[in-house]
């Protein structure tokens, strides 16, 4: 059998998968979501990184559908080419950032 020639594991995101649905994290992302935006005073900062699609996916569509929300990046904040290279982890991060409105 052929050496593998660098890049991820194979398995990587088949075990991705297993540890996100035996540790319901999309179901606790998105419960936690509401309690955290609850705790915020007006003009306070909402700031989530988020590090796959799923994970953004619930982000992107709490912070568009919450009335007290301003969403303040349009889209997510990516890591730098530089980032990237101090910190291959870095390389999949999405930073979503909003605010809460302050009252009129």
């Amino acid at each position: 059998m052929p050496r593998r020639r660098g890049g991820p594991h194979p398995a990587r995101r088949t075990f991705q998968a297993i540890r996100i649905e035996v540790n319901h994290e999309l179901e606790e992302l998105a419960a936690s979501l509401p309690q955290a935006a609850g705790v915020l005073e007006p003009g306070g900062r909402l700031v989530v990184i988020s590090y796959h699609s799923l994970e953004d996916r619930i982000v992107k569509r709490f912070v568009a559908s919450a009335p007290r929300l301003r969403r303040l990046t349009r889209s997510p904040v990516r890591a730098s080419p530089a980032e990237v290279a101090d910190n291959p982890r870095a390389r999949s991060a999405l930073l979503r950032a909003a605010e809460i409105g302050v009252a009129a």
